[in-house]
């Protein structure tokens, strides 16, 4: 009996953990899947968990969070709600209190908009990848933008530490009428450390559908810098930063958007970029290089500004963290 329940119980403890763990994980990765000396996989504070359903207040018009549940170490601060001429945008930040990602670690996000709902979800600093000498560490984040919502996705930059080994599968399911802008920054490493392009791997995957689970794109940033020198003409060049703009709207939007945005960023002689038309006009597609993470931050906020502006007709004044 005591057998039995032991099998259970593994089995109950696999299903947990591939709940947190992207399916169809890359070769690329699989390849550190090595036991963890320390912790291992699925143990206490290995396992962060974050869901957050937002939606529109009926009687005050605002964003709200509607549900809410989190296992440390991911948890998000209270709705706060900045803008004078966007009084019913809610802004989040998620927080971890780990201070960043270890090996083994297994974190998934589960967002999703309803009723109306425009929401700017941030975090409160960079996601440091921590130095792992086995396994590796994954991130799935699950976004649904039901129709007539709007979200602005902006984390922070990803810093990966020397001998890192870092996997993240992004889901966007962005109703076709409904409006998404989501942005990813890679930094080469700990620089004031002296410590650039250290690292293992860091993937990227990026995924989007409508409504229908039609197809949007599938999009894959793989950086090895161990295998392959990244500051090399048709990679990085002399640039050590790297950012990405998926901004998936009404096709009424998209041609516009991208001339401006386009016309915008070439006025920026700090960095090098390219935008361009995501497949069945259903959004634009922007890559950034540059030597900080500061400007390709900024750069990444009059995006945010411009698209804004044409969707909601606001303005954007900035994040403000704590």
């Amino acid at each position: 009996m005591s057998h039995q329940n032991h099998n259970s119980s593994s089995d109950e403890d696999m299903q947990r953990i591939e709940f947190f763990t992207p399916d169809n994980l890359p070769s690329e990765i699989l390849v550190y899947d090595s036991e963890v000396k320390q912790l291992g996989v699925g143990s206490v504070g290995k396992l962060g968990y974050l869901s957050l359903g937002l939606k529109r207040d009926q009687r005050t018009g605002k964003t709200i969070v509607g549900e809410q549940s989190s296992q440390v170490p991911l948890l998000t601060q209270r709705a706060i709600y900045y803008e004078t001429e966007l009084p019913s945008m809610a802004y989040l930040q998620i927080i971890s209190p780990s201070g960043g990602i270890l090996q083994g670690d297994r974190y998934r996000m589960d967002i999703s908009l309803r009723d109306g709902a425009i929401s700017h979800i941030t975090t409160q600093g960079a996601t440091r990848l921590y130095k792992m000498d086995s396994n590796f560490a994954t991130q799935l984040v699950n976004v649904t933008v039901d129709e007539n919502c709007y979200l602005e996705f902006i984390p922070d930059q990803i810093i990966p530490y020397q001998s890192s080994r870092f996997y993240q599968k992004v889901s966007l399911n962005v109703h076709d009428n409904a409006s998404m802008i989501y942005s990813e920054i890679v930094v080469p490493g700990r620089t004031a450390m002296n410590e650039s392009f250290e690292y293992d791997i860091c993937y990227l995957k990026t995924m989007a559908q409508n409504q229908e689970g039609a197809l949007r794109f599938v999009d894959v940033a793989m950086l090895e810098p161990k295998k392959q020198n990244l500051n090399v003409f048709g990679i990085l060049g002399n640039q050590t930063v790297v950012g990405t703009v998926y901004i998936i709207s009404k096709k009424d939007y998209v041609f516009e958007l991208c001339d401006e945005i386009n016309a915008n960023l070439q006025n920026n002689k700090k960095i090098s970029f390219g935008a361009s038309i995501l497949p069945h006009d259903s959004g634009i597609l922007i890559r950034l290089a540059g030597s900080s993470a500061s400007d390709i931050k900024d750069s990444i906020y009059e995006v945010v500004k411009i698209t804004r502006k044409k969707i909601l007709n606001a303005p954007f004044t900035g994040i403000r963290k704590n």
